[in-house]
């Protein structure tokens, strides 16, 4: 995970009106569902198994959503997910690479296959829409392809 990715606008290489602060408060405004919360740990999971194809700044957004809502109630993923997620991000950060090696990429990769799994496609596609429509994302052009 590359510095980009923390929620805090002094550690942001690229500052975006601090992100922290108006996505908590996006979260305040949008309460989200236990399948929602779900929904939130996959795309992070996604984010750090180096497979999202989000833009950069997307990424930030999502990253700072996860930090917000980690303690939320969820359905289905839970403690196991919220562990992994710290520790990939504590070992990325530690030795100051912006890539997992090989075998933790791929062990976040299967975890989050299998999260996603346990997720309908229904309310994947929902949250997204969600997440769009309420300006937490910026809209997409019919000819664009969600990332998520």
């Amino acid at each position: 995970m590359s510095r980009a990715l923390h929620c805090s606008p002094a550690e942001q290489e690229t500052p975006l009106f601090a992100v922290g602060p108006e996505v908590t408060r996006w979260a305040r405004q949008h309460p989200l569902s236990a399948e929602n919360v779900d929904c939130a740990i996959a795309v992070m999971l996604k984010i750090l198994d180096g497979k999202c194809k989000m833009p950069e700044h997307e990424k930030v957004i999502m990253a700072c959503l996860y930090e917000t809502i980690k303690g939320w109630p969820s359905r289905y993923l839970g403690a196991d997910m919220h562990e992994l997620i710290q520790y990939a991000k504590t070992a990325l950060d530690s030795d100051g690479s912006s890539d997992p090696d090989d075998s933790l990429r791929l062990f976040i990769y299967e975890k989050r296959v299998l999260a996603e799994s346990r997720i309908s496609r229904p309310v994947m596609k929902a949250f997204k829409r969600m997440l769009r429509e309420t300006g937490l994302l910026p809209q997409k052009q019919n000819s664009q392809q969600d990332t998520l």
